[in-house]
């Protein structure tokens, strides 16, 4: 019997900057407010938008990461799993949240999108000379 499956993808944009605390034991805990947008035509051909708000939390080294490069208004892209958590409130009032635990994240835009720094990537190399002696198609002028 399978165990199951509890993902979740989201693409959105940040509604405030990270917030970043560490455990006691040192490890990195963020948390953001991640926004999607859908948009549909109602019946009288309007266009209506429905945003929903994410609460979203970085573990360890991913936490460093988000808090590190993540601004107000970043788009990014994150995959996790849900967590649905239940507590007393200090009014002591039973009270329900919903939260996704991030896995893996990626920065998309760039500097323009909420100011937002991205790490810069690794130089991209040379390809290796084209093997003309065989059937293999290679043009190091194509550039994928």
């Amino acid at each position: 019997m399978a165990r199951g499956i509890n993902k979740v993808i989201l693409v959105g944009n940040l509604g405030d900057d990270p917030e970043t605390k560490y455990s006691q034991g040192g490890m990195a805990v963020t948390k953001v407010r991640l926004a999607t947008t859908s948009v549909r035509k109602d019946k009288d051909g309007n266009t209506q938008e429905s945003t929903q708000w994410h609460r979203v939390t970085f573990f360890g080294k991913l936490g460093e990461i988000a808090g590190e490069y993540l601004r107000k208004g970043s788009q990014v892209y994150v995959e996790g799993s849900i967590r649905y958590d239940k507590y007393t409130g200090s009014d002591g009032v039973e009270k329900y949240s919903t939260d996704i635990i991030a896995d893996e994240m990626q920065m998309l835009g760039g500097k323009s999108d909420g100011g937002s720094s991205r790490p810069q990537r690794e130089p991209r190399r040379e390809a290796p000379p084209a093997n003309h002696g065989s059937d293999d198609f290679s043009d190091p002028e194509i550039p994928f």
